[in-house]
């Protein structure tokens, strides 16, 4: 078992390699948006736009991970992110072949799917995301505690 303070300092390391991860994929998505436009499944419009709003989404959910008030909000976002862009992760898996410049092969990129069930995970660990379900803001626990009495 890890001592508090071990653990304490695990959870800020985790916290911040989660940061540093959608951060620096965020900022990715506007260094270099055409391997993501590539995976874009062709049905969506505006598949550069797509890409810019996915990385500004990133880097908010990045950030917001180094706040301890907006982390589990940040969390929520983040696993809300990782399943929206879930279709173009299957889409890249399966039209491996025709995404131009594909340097991954295609049972590595469908071997990679399953990995975003432990990118989830890690994200609703780390951010405290369960955490907010039944939690109620300060107000209303000091109203319900002056109802009480």
């Amino acid at each position: 078992m890890l001592s508090g303070n071990r653990r304490q300092r695990g959870s800020q390391v985790s916290r911040g390699v989660l940061a540093a991860f959608f951060v620096g994929a965020g900022l990715l998505h506007f260094v270099k948006p055409e391997p993501y436009e590539a995976i874009m499944p062709p049905q969506l419009p505006y598949p550069r736009e797509l890409v810019y709003v996915s990385g500004v989404a990133e880097l908010i959910g990045g950030l917001g991970v180094l706040y301890p008030r907006l982390r589990p909000w940040a969390g929520l976002w983040l696993v809300g992110l990782l399943i929206a862009v879930f279709p173009a992760n299957i889409h890249h898996a399966i039209a491996a072949d025709d995404v131009p410049g594909n340097p991954v092969s295609q049972p590595l990129l469908i071997a990679r799917l399953p990995l975003q069930a432990l990118l989830i995970a890690w994200v609703w660990k780390t951010t405290g995301a369960n955490r907010l379900r039944g939690r109620r803001s300060r107000a209303r626990r000091a109203k319900d505690a002056l109802r009480r009495r």
